[in-house]
């Protein structure tokens, strides 16, 4: 039995039972290996290595039972939905990585099977790609397929992630959703998403409060608004703003700041570098700044009625 990548242990090699047993294991060796952690079992069956499987995260670990669901298939299968999303490194909020769900290329609807969920559907031409060697729908048809099985807040996540990382674009998106998608059960919030959905948007929070404001009313903010001084150089962008309010927004959280430290620099650094820039801002544009943080995203009407009440102040 080979490891696989020793780069990447999302490539360990998966082997079947039937196929070590072929090559002489036995069932108590397999056992033996699984309990000294040689060998580890993401699935009824299907055997990786033991050190390259404690190395993955939930993720990580996601992708290798699904790998192992597509080694066992009798019929050619194609990783879809949540699975697909997990296999395009989309975020974590809002899936349940609990089952591998997957396309059938038959369109046939297949046997239950444990940890499974299985998909029917038409693949159009592109709607698949391969990721890492393993057939996957596209990022286009993934997006639009978390539609259709997630709330609105997280689905709104999972697409503008993959619009701001280039993946997909709105024009495919909405291609493909005009193309056959009437058929798709479950597709009532799918256009809702779209129109919402925008590549600007660079972080889970920041869709969180994307939806935050359409779901209460909120006057729609411009997102990523550059700020430039007197000679049109740009100093500064701000999250969100609505600059006939005299207004700009920022969305807080330790994701955001981890992503702004810049080498020898701690998360402290970064905050009272985001001070410096929001008093650059104010003085340059004369707005007030507001701040938002997971915590306010909770609780979405507390939030919009202070914000409503700081957009209407003269």
């Amino acid at each position: 039995m080979t490891q696989g990548s020793p780069d990447d242990p999302r490539l360990t090699a998966v082997s079947l039972r039937r196929d070590l047993v072929a090559a002489g294991w036995t069932d108590h060796m397999l056992v033996q290996a699984v309990r000294r952690g040689e060998l580890a079992r993401p699935r009824y069956g299907a055997y990786v290595d033991g050190r390259a499987w404690a190395g993955l995260d939930a993720a990580g670990r996601h992708e290798v039972t699904a790998r192992a669901v597509v080694a066992a298939s009798r019929t050619s299968v194609v990783l879809s939905h949540v699975t697909a999303a997990t296999l395009h490194g989309t975020p974590d909020y809002g899936l349940d990585r609990t089952d591998v769900h997957l396309t059938r290329r038959d369109g046939r609807t297949g046997r239950a099977e444990a940890g499974v969920r299985q998909h029917r559907g038409r693949l159009l031409a592109g709607d698949d790609v391969t990721v890492r060697g393993t057939p996957t729908m596209s990022p286009t048809r993934t997006a639009l397929e978390l539609t259709t099985m997630l709330g609105t807040e997280p689905a709104l996540v999972q697409v503008n992630d993959l619009l701001h990382r280039g993946l997909t674009t709105a024009d495919q998106l909405a291609q493909r959703y005009e193309n056959g998608m009437e058929h798709w059960p479950s597709t009532l919030r799918t256009d809702l998403v779209l129109r919402l959905a925008d590549h600007r948007i660079e972080s889970v929070a920041e869709s969180r409060f994307v939806f935050l404001a359409w779901q209460q009313h909120l006057p729609a903010p411009e997102p990523q608004v550059d700020i430039a001084d007197a000679d049109g150089v740009i100093r500064a962008r701000v999250d969100f703003a609505w600059a006939e309010r005299g207004v700009f927004l920022e969305v807080d959280g330790r994701v955001k700041y981890e992503k702004l430290l810049r080498p020898g620099e701690n998360v402290v650094d970064v905050v009272l570098r985001e001070k410096k820039r929001e008093a650059l801002v104010c003085r340059l544009t004369g707005w007030r700044c507001l701040r938002v943080d997971w915590a306010d995203l909770e609780h979405p009407e507390r939030t919009a009625r202070w914000i409503r009440d700081e957009l209407d102040r003269v």
